[in-house]
């Protein structure tokens, strides 16, 4: 039998050490979207973490960047020159149509276009993962692309039936996180009801127990599922779809993972106390939960935007590949200004970072020669 000298085993296992290969886009070229990525790029510990290539239009970046250092002299912007980016070929007819704080048909199409070239290499083995700067669905209509949003191109490129989206936020007061998973995301209110069934709901609380304990280290985790209507329906006097099937739903699912504590469904309205306590001081921790899971947009993304603006991170989950993405638009208003803050893509990175090592420890790569756990927080 043959066996391995030290010095091959040591060539062997180098060849399984590396960083994180992230492709972070530009998102609309009209919006902040360049400004976020610029200042978040300036910070050196990305480039000591990952491996970060940028996609978009090269041209606009530069221009941006121009415009940033005149009007903005005392911020700090990455020089794009010196950042390795892939440009996205558009017509010059597209290409003369981006107005820095217009979104038009224009910006539309190279949004669009920057996320299909990202999505397409990542698919293609370049990158572990995507970091997504805001785009404009109604840019991505005007350019005649009618998507909700980039979740779901992403979902269809890569023929992924289940996914979703879940917000996470790291408090900077108690160290705690908070994930937040939406069963229903892009629809208007008066769909919910008919759109929440069974077996959405345990298609979304699956994805959510497996992302816990796969990108989360929570094999045991801890999971609050809101209710529908006022009070959870006060027994029925308030609404009838909590006795009529969540309730039952929710019984059966304990049944199926005797290894997961869920609570519910607990009334909208004080769901989100112990997760307030926890946010602003760590001796309240332990009362919070490991996931939360909301019916509808508004319901969730409230109190995440109340408490993590600046913090939280759209995490698309069921893809076969890492994605994060700030949680702002596009902000058209203040876009080339200068004054566009940068934190929310600052923490995309971070955790896009911290899942994309987590998945490749799993598969035996050591991330700068040692495996990582996150072990309940990002």
């Amino acid at each position: 039998m043959l066996t391995l000298s030290q010095t091959q085993r040591n060539a062997r296992q180098m060849t399984n050490q590396r960083k994180p290969r992230l492709v972070m886009t530009l998102g609309d070229p009209a919006g902040i979207g360049p400004e976020v990525v610029l200042k978040a790029l300036s910070q050196p510990r990305f480039e000591q973490q990952a491996d970060v290539v940028i996609i978009g239009s090269s041209t606009h970046l530069q221009t941006t960047y121009k415009r940033l250092q005149a009007t903005a002299p005392h911020e700090t912007f990455r020089d794009p020159d010196s950042l390795t980016v892939i440009d996205i070929a558009v017509d010059e007819s597209i290409r003369s149509g981006l107005i820095t704080g217009t979104g038009n048909a224009s910006s539309g199409e190279v949004g669009f276009q920057t996320l299909k070239s990202a999505i397409a290499r990542t698919l293609a083995g370049e990158f572990d993962g995507i970091v997504t700067a805001p785009i404009a669905k109604s840019a991505w209509l005007a350019a005649g692309h009618a998507y909700p949003g980039q979740t779901e191109l992403l979902a269809e490129m890569s023929n992924t039936q289940r996914f979703g989206m879940l917000f996470v936020a790291k408090s900077p007061h108690s160290g705690w996180t908070m994930r937040t998973l939406l069963a229903t995301t892009h629809i208007p209110l008066s769909e919910v009801p008919k759109a929440l069934t069974p077996e959405l709901m345990t298609l979304k609380l699956e994805l959510l127990i497996e992302c816990l304990q796969r990108d989360f280290g929570l094999q045991q985790a801890r999971i609050a599922i809101a209710g529908l209507n006022p009070h959870s329906g006060e027994q029925g006097q308030l609404g009838r779809e909590e006795q009529d099937w969540l309730i039952p739903w929710m019984n059966a699912q304990r049944q199926r993972f005797p290894h997961i504590y869920i609570e519910g469904p607990v009334p909208p309205d004080t769901l989100w106390l112990q997760p307030g306590q926890a946010w602003h001081s760590a001796a309240k921790q332990n009362s919070a939960h490991d996931g939360y899971l909301a019916l509808y947009h508004d319901q969730g993304l409230i109190p995440v935007k109340l408490l993590a603006f600046d913090l939280a991170v759209n995490t698309t989950i069921g893809l076969p590949f890492i994605r994060t993405s700030p949680d702002h638009g596009t902000a058209f208003n203040i876009a080339g200004q200068g004054v566009a803050r940068s934190h929310s893509t600052e923490a995309a990175l971070d955790l896009a970072i911290e899942l994309a090592a987590q998945r490749l420890a799993a598969n035996g790569v050591a991330v700068n020669g040692r495996s990582l756990s996150l072990k309940g927080s990002v």
